[in-house]
């Protein structure tokens, strides 16, 4: 699940209007992103407007809940001109809507399949078509520690190359008396996400980007044995006794923002949360005061060392609702390498595209994060967020907290969500 959705599923969508007011060189933007990095992208997007002489005015405004706002303002046909939308399934819908224009014509094709992250374009490719572009990422599948903490007790991150070897540190901790996983899924209305995002990380590390792939769109069965396997595995590293701080069963309760903040704790709590590269935003002040001083990151690694090793993200794909002259110009502008040159030193920008200046971005911890993403095998995204509504962020979040609360086993809960597949 994005930030983004997280952060705006119990708000109330506050925009009113759209489109460019018949105005043809006034172009409206709109979307859900922070807005430090919306400011930094209207910079370098304004900066590059006005290099290439064009007489382009940029309305771009801040909405909340988009996923729901933009459809519904499709339907009473008030529109902007393009819109950036966290959820692939969303692209879809609008698509099948007919409100968005294939971006191929817009954007340098053969530029973006060689600077992006391979998998990228995919999850907004409709029929062999461009529909939906991601202009800003996040990564997950990522693993936190407290750094200090860690160098005190030798604990080593390079040592983690496969699940083997993660297994076997965490062992290690847990014959010290520490206990090795941070872990929260409760969410208010959206508790179960963050087990998504576990589950479909095994799964691509397991199975490979094919198989995941597969999954997601339902072409292999929610319940098939790659994704019992991949349940499977997790239940290997958080439901035994000490695995998980409080117990599995108290993941339910404790809230995914505030489930790291143990693992600072003197002494540590915990040592490991796997998240999002935007849950730094939810760590203790006097941590991120010196994020890189308190704060390590590695990638959670490939099943087998060496072997595929897919990364899980999301992000904000850019859609075109008006395909004129000038709206295009500005998606060409906002599919560059460098429209983040001015947003990633001082918001949670993260760039999709491989070959970005990574000097840019404002810590070695996003840094980290970027070797891990730009180096994977390919960007997955997220997949309960490709997945139904009904599914992604319904069945899937519902069966995932039953299984981690112990009333339901694992073959249960994989059942019970194929068993809500819709038909159609």
């Amino acid at each position: 699940m994005s930030a983004v959705a997280v952060a705006s599923l119990s708000l109330t969508a506050t925009a009113c209007g759209g489109g460019s007011g018949g105005d043809p060189n006034t172009v409206t933007i709109w979307s859900s992103i922070d807005q430090p990095v919306q400011d930094g992208l209207k910079k370098a997007l304004e900066a590059k407007i006005k290099a290439g002489g064009d007489k382009i005015t940029i309305k771009w405004q801040k909405v909340e809940n988009i996923n729901q706002l933009i459809i519904t303002k499709i339907q009473s046909g008030d529109t902007p001109d393009i819109a950036l939308v966290p959820q692939p399934g969303v692209v879809t819908q609008m698509n099948k809507l007919g409100a968005i224009k294939p971006l191929d014509s817009a954007v340098d094709m053969s530029s973006l399949q060689s600077s992006m992250m391979p998998g990228t374009l995919d999850a907004g490719t409709i029929d062999g078509k461009l529909y939906g572009l991601l202009v800003s990422a996040n990564v997950k599948g990522l693993v936190f520690y407290n750094k200090k903490d860690w160098a005190k007790k030798g604990y080593d991150a390079s040592s983690v190359t496969d699940f083997a070897s993660l297994e076997a540190l965490a062992a290690k901790m847990k014959a010290n008396g520490d206990t090795p996983w941070c872990f929260g899924i409760e969410s208010d209305t959206a508790t179960g996400w963050p087990a998504t995002d576990w589950l479909e990380t095994l799964v691509m590390k397991q199975a490979g980007a094919d198989a995941y792939n597969s999954w997601v769109s339902h072409d292999t069965p929610f319940d098939d044995a790659v994704v019992k396997s991949a349940g499977q595995e997790m239940e290997k590293l958080l439901f035994g006794s000490g695995d998980v701080l409080g117990g599995i069963k108290s993941a339910t309760s404790t809230n995914f923002g505030d489930a790291g903040t143990p693992m600072f704790d003197s002494p540590a709590k915990c040592e490991m949360l796997v998240q999002g590269s935007f849950i730094t935003g939810f760590f203790p002040d006097t941590v991120t005061s010196d994020l890189d001083a308190n704060v390590g990151v590695f990638g959670f690694p490939p099943a087998t060392a060496g072997g595929e090793n897919p990364v899980e993200g999301g992000g904000d794909l850019l859609t075109m609702l008006n395909d004129s002259s000038q709206v295009k110009k500005v998606v060409g502008y906002l599919s560059e390498t460098d429209i983040g040159n001015d947003a990633a030193p001082s918001s949670s920008f993260f760039s999709p595209h491989k070959d970005f200046d990574t000097s840019l971005y404002p810590n070695q911890v996003t840094k980290d994060e970027a070797d891990y993403a730009y180096n994977s095998s390919s960007f997955l995204f997220d997949g309960s967020d490709s997945m139904p509504a009904e599914v992604g962020t319904g069945s899937f979040w519902k069966e995932m907290t039953a299984w981690i609360s112990g009333q339901e086993d694992l073959d249960t809960a994989l059942k019970n969500v194929q068993d809500s597949w819709p038909s159609s």
